[in-house]
Order: structure tokens, then C-alpha cells, then sequence
């Protein structure tokens, strides 16, 4: 996709707005000088050239899409006239009709890239209004395929189950690894040994999945069939209630996405 529009990003000096700006950059999908931002302090001092703000009407007046970087809960007082052009989302929760009706656009696509945006790594579903065209589609697709993988889904209802499964980005990994650093302490093992020991388990083990695409079942299931220390760890992890906790963790998320919409 040739870079060929303005993009404006509400909350463009926050983390995600400022890794997706700088994703949008590296892969050219828009040029340094097609590019606002807003903050809401002191200006930053990075992505020189491109246009810097504080006053978000502003950025959206010289903008052909606006992006929402905003936290759910400081949405209902943003004041911002879209006059119908397209309106990206990223915020968990917040519907469709909800954006569109408050920015005076029926042009509106809802994202949730997740924090691995900032290595060009994040997995973004999304889903788009009936009024948004195929150029609308089109540059969801360009700006979140230079943040990693994305995924148009079918329904709204499949985006909060994926705020709960992916939105996390690496939270739910991190939360793995620090239980089996945790024990390898407890164990014995010096905290740098076991921090470097764990790290390198799980990045390899996402690089290994990703060449070879493999399911993470098999995976699992290999293990299991050699009947050795992996398998009885495995087994062991499941008896304890494993795949239950995550279910129960996922579903959680899910109600609390549905609920931050509810503002």
C-alpha cells in the first residue's frame, strides 16, 4: 500500500500510539510528514518532523484517519469531530456503533494490537463497520501488518474474547515464567541463571513454532509420548488444575472487556 494519507494518532505520545506510529514509519505505510500526534503534557521529543499537538480537534481536522490510542476510561471526555472520516480504535470494550456515534463518523474499526507492537511483533484482531470501504480496510490491514500479524474477525464478541487471549501481549507468557523462575530460586539456582534459563525456553519456543507453524498440541502431545521428565511435569500441571485456571483466567477478561464498555 502506496503511503498516501494523513494519520493522526489521539495519544500518540503514549507506549502503544508511539510503537504503532513507529511500526507505520519503519514499514512506510505513512511518511514522517503525513504523520500528528497528540499528548497531553509535555511534548516528546522523538518521530522529528511529524506534527505534534495537544489539541486533538486539531490533529483530526488535518487528518484522513484518526487512530483512538486512549484508555478506555478517559474516552467519554474526548472531544473530537471526526466529520465521517475513518476512525481506528484501539481501546478494549468500546463498540463500534458507540465510536462512530460520538465522532460523527459511520467509518469505524476496532483493533487490539497488544505492548509486542513495539518489536513489530503483536497479534491485532479487528473488526470494521459496515460503511468502512476496501481503502478503509485496506490501511487497517497496512498499519497492523507493520505491527506484526492481524486478523479481520467476524464479530464484536470475538474481539472481547481476543482482548482477554492476545490484548494481554506477553503478560500471560511472563506470568509462566515468573512461576518457574519463582521455583528455580527456591530451588537453588541464582536468579540470573534461572532468569536467563527460563527467558531462553520461551523465546526459542516461539521461534520454533512460528517456523515450523506448528499447533501447540502436537507439541504437547511429542512430549507426552516420550514418557519422560517432560511428560510427568505436564501431567502433573494438569492434575493441579492447569488448563482449568487458564480458562477460568480467559473468561475473566473476556466479562471485564464487555464491562469496559459499559461506561
Amino acid at each position: 500500500m502506496s503511503a498516501s494519507f494523513k494519520l493522526g494518532i489521539v495519544g500518540g505520545a503514549g507506549w502503544l500510539g508511539g510503537a504503532i506510529a513507529g511500526a507505520a514509519l519503519a514499514a512506510g505505510v505513512v511518511r514522517v510528514e503525513d504523520l500528528a500526534l497528540s499528548y497531553r503534557s509535555a511534548k516528546p521529543d522523538r518521530f522529528s518532523g511529524a506534527f505534534w499537538t495537544d489539541d486533538n480537534q486539531a490533529l483530526a481536522d488535518r487528518s484522513d484517519v484518526i487512530m483512538l490510542s486512549v484508555r478506555p476510561q478517559g474516552w467519554p471526555s474526548l472531544e473530537l469531530d471526526a466529520k465521517g472520516k475513518l476512525v481506528i480504535s484501539v481501546m478494549a470494550g468500546i463498540r463500534l456503533a458507540e465510536i462512530g456515534e460520538k465522532h460523527g463518523t459511520r467509518r469505524v474499526a476496532r483493533t487490539l494490537p497488544n505492548a509486542a507492537a513495539e518489536v513489530g511483533k503483536s497479534y491485532t484482531p479487528w473488526i470494521a463497520s459496515g460503511d468502512t470501504t476496501e481503502v478503509d480496510r485496506a490501511t487497517v490491514r497496512a498499519i497492523f501488518d507493520a505491527c506484526g500479524v492481524e486478523d479481520e474477525v467476524a464479530t464484536e464478541r470475538d474481539i472481547d474474547y481476543l482482548t482477554g487471549l492476545t490484548g494481554s501481549g506477553p503478560a500471560f507468557p511472563a506470568l509462566l515464567a515468573d512461576a518457574m523462575m519463582r521455583d528455580a530460586v527456591a530451588f537453588g539456582l541464582s536468579p540470573d541463571v534461572a532468569r536467563r534459563a527460563v527467558n531462553t525456553v520461551l523465546t526459542g519456543t516461539g521461534r520454533l513454532l512460528k517456523l515450523n507453524d506448528a499447533s501447540p498440541a502436537d507439541t504437547v502431545e511429542a512430549f507426552l509420548g516420550y514418557r519422560g521428565t517432560t511428560a510427568a511435569a505436564i501431567e502433573t500441571m494438569r492434575e493441579a488444575g492447569f488448563d482449568e485456571a487458564v480458562a477460568k483466567g480467559l473468561a475473566a477478561a473476556f466479562l471485564k472487556s464487555i464491562a469496559m464498555g459499559k461506561l
